[in-house]
């Protein structure tokens, strides 16, 4: 089925270019080698094609499991690079394939608020930081706008959606000695979310508004 990866690039990024108002800036941010934990923002389905649209390396992310039940949907959702995650509690099958990946050199795409938020950033759960602790990867922000409307992938293609991917610069996590408190974690994470609020306009930001400055959005 991996196959289907090549195809399913090429269609993308020509439907994107064609059918919408599309752009990406900070592509030069995106290292070109390396293992690579993309962090975003969380609006539609198809938020996970169009960081592999804006990007040159080949995309791997978590997805819950639910979704590879369909049986069209989940054959397509791993060709393209997912892994199914249980959400309902820790996942150490989804945590080794997480880790196994970036001792490769791969691409990681997280969306750590865990859950889709049309309406604006919600509070982060602690799980991209925990792998970005364990694998010491370089992060990579990611803020993406105009898809909050797309019901499923298969709306990628309405015309006229202005759409726009914001690649921040890459950083890492400072090293942490034994197991890291709540405390720590909470904090790391508000760094990574943060970086992320940062690509966004303010309206966008939602419950990280005020950590970038200004009013919350309208997730507030």
């Amino acid at each position: 089925m991996d196959v289907l990866y090549p195809i399913c690039d090429f269609l993308q990024r020509r439907a994107v270019g064609i059918l919408s108002d599309w752009g990406v800036s900070g592509a030069e941010n995106v290292p070109p080698w390396g293992p690579l934990i993309i962090v975003s923002n969380h609006l539609s389905q198809s938020d996970p094609s169009f960081i592999g649209a804006a990007i040159t390396r080949r995309p791997r992310f978590l997805a819950k499991r639910e979704l590879f039940a369909n049986p069209i949907a989940g054959p397509l959702i791993r060709s393209y690079g997912g892994f199914p995650l249980n959400r309902q509690g820790g996942d150490v099958a989804a945590y080794r394939w997480a880790m196994r990946l970036l001792e490769h050199d791969g691409t990681l795409v997280l969306f750590p608020e865990g859950t889709r938020s049309p309406k604006g950033l919600r509070r982060a759960r602690d799980g991209a930081t925990r792998i970005a602790l364990a694998s010491q990867a370089p992060l990579l922000p990611v803020g993406i706008t105009g898809t909050e409307n797309f019901g499923s992938w298969a709306r990628v293609f309405f015309p006229n959606a202005r759409i726009r991917v914001n690649i921040g610069r890459p950083f890492t996590l400072p090293h942490v000695e034994g197991k890291p408190s709540r405390e720590v974690l909470g904090s790391l994470t508000d760094m990574i979310m943060t970086r992320i609020a940062m690509l966004l306009p303010p309206e966008y930001r939602g419950e990280y508004a005020e950590t970038v400055g200004g009013p919350k959005g309208r997730g507030g």
